[in-house]
């Protein structure tokens, strides 16, 4: 078991092993009078959350607010069993992720039918939160932790309709979850940030995505902390790397579909991600980065998730001309 990483400002990161792979989903703790979680993961995931928070020796009903970016399963799907062991906590979720927490039922038939037989192992249980549960933030609405720290939400839709981003008055940082995409820690050992955009299905829009990355960038904050995975003290380079990525990804996903407009959704999505493995894979070539190195297995992942999310995203574009 991994220890708990102390950040500073009174805020800790938990590896929550999404998948069974480390540094790749995170929770953070605010360790301030109103004790404050972000990010939960799939329920998988939990003993994970529970064994850091023991390790810090944190009673579980000490726990006044989980909140959660967005409500895709990697980030808010253990929400619900977490509550269960949080008798005193309420869940703070984006308006448009309201009634999908306090019903998930759709949650479980969409994951059900991407992940077939595998939804048991990656996501069982997805539990309904009860309403008087939950809190509904909006944009601009505050939540305070203690005095001299204040969290500011803001809503952030690009990579989802129902997420917002938290900046946060004490660290003068913002918690993005996937909107300003993914950052890859494991590449810090060969010298390497890589940040690279989140283009999942089915609500990604890049022109929205770009302008949520705007206004974040327009705090002018020190500090952006990733849902997958941790934090980086580099955010010029963060916003500079999503404009360079995502340009190139749309444009992967326009060349394979305006090659091959007769194929499926699965095999447009397949030729995709081979084309955007091909270009990130030749970057990390630039850099000496080995072809066996781990977080190639993330990125096979990531990627396969990316080319879908463009494949749907470029369709509704053409239904609507």
């Amino acid at each position: 078991m991994e220890k708990p990483i102390e950040l500073g400002y009174n805020i800790s990161l938990i590896d929550l092993f999404d998948l069974g792979m480390n540094q790749r989903t995170g929770s953070y703790v605010f360790h301030e009078e109103e004790l404050t979680i972000i990010e939960t993961s799939a329920s998988p995931s939990l003993p994970h959350l529970l064994n850091g928070l023991e390790e810090m020796k944190i009673a579980l009903k000490k726990i006044k607010y989980i909140i959660v970016t967005h409500i895709h399963l990697d980030h808010a799907g253990g929400v619900g069993l977490l509550l269960q062991k949080c008798p005193n906590a309420k869940v703070v979720v984006h308006q448009k992720g309201y009634r999908h927490l306090s019903n998930p039922s759709r949650l479980i038939e969409g994951a059900k039918a991407v992940y077939g037989e595998k939804f048991d192992e990656l996501f069982d249980p997805i539990l309904p939160i009860p309403e008087e549960n939950l809190i509904i933030k909006e944009d601009g609405d505050t939540l305070e932790l203690s005095e001299g720290r204040t969290l500011t939400f803001m809503d952030t839709p690009g990579h989802a309709k129902h997420h917002f981003s938290i900046f946060d008055s004490k660290s003068n940082g913002v918690f993005t979850g996937d909107t300003v995409g993914v950052y890859y820690p494991q590449l810090l050992l060969d010298g390497v940030e890589l940040y690279l955009p989140s283009t999942s299905p089915n609500q990604f829009s890049p022109e929205a995505m770009l302008q949520s990355a705007k206004r974040i960038e327009d705090y002018g904050v020190d500090r952006i902390y990733f849902g997958h995975y941790g934090m980086s003290e580099n955010p010029d380079e963060v916003f500079d790397q999503l404009r360079h990525w995502l340009p190139k990804f749309v444009e992967a996903g326009k060349t394979v579909i305006e090659t091959n407009p007769e194929l499926s959704f699965q095999e447009k999505s397949q030729l995709i991600s081979e084309k955007l493995f091909d270009l990130v894979s030749r970057f990390l070539d630039t850099k000496n980065v080995s072809r066996d190195a781990v977080v190639y297995e993330i990125l096979n992942l990531d990627l396969s998730v990316c080319a879908m999310g463009i494949t749907d995203y470029l369709s509704k574009q053409t239904l609507n001309k």
